[in-house]
């Protein structure tokens, strides 16, 4: 498979999940620059990937790197390659690119396998909670689609 073609999935379900990632992770980081071009402050808490908007970009951009690193290893399917996101200080330079880069990798590892497989069994997250390979490549699109709303929310205050 060429790997910028998407259009083969074994289980389109996967397939149009990939697609909903890609468009809100970009969406998430056209709003992220707007708010840290609008010197947006985020709530305080004791929350380290809440510090600044660089450390809240980093979690977001790392927590979609883990999701499908997560995936591959519950299916033993390859390690996807996907490189560590950039650190708080170099995020907002790096960031376009590493972006790309998630993306890219995020379009293939899932074309091959069958429906079933998205399914049929479920797999402990790095944080405790069960979820089959579907219900994490749901959670892993409403990430970023959770912070964009309340970046979005913050600008508005």
């Amino acid at each position: 498979m060429n790997t910028n073609d998407i259009s083969r999935y074994k289980y389109n379900g996967a397939r149009s999940m990939v697609l909903l990632h890609e468009r809100y992770l970009t969406s998430l980081l056209q709003t992220w620059q707007e708010a840290k071009r609008l010197n947006i402050k985020l709530p305080e808490t004791d929350d380290e990937d809440y510090e600044s908007l660089e450390t809240l970009l980093r979690h977001i951009l790392r927590a979609a790197g883990r999701y499908m690193i997560w995936m591959c290893d519950k299916l033993n399917l390859p390690d996807p390659g996907i490189e560590p996101a950039p650190e708080p200080e170099n995020i907002e330079r790096e960031a376009d690119n590493y972006l790309e880069h998630l993306l890219t990798k995020w379009r293939n590892p899932l074309a091959e396998v069958e429906e079933d497989k998205f399914m049929s069994s479920t797999y402990t997250s790095r944080w405790g909670v069960e979820y089959c390979i579907d219900a994490m490549l749901e959670h892993a699109v409403m990430h970023p689609i959770r912070h964009e709303y309340q970046l979005r929310n913050l600008m508005k205050l």
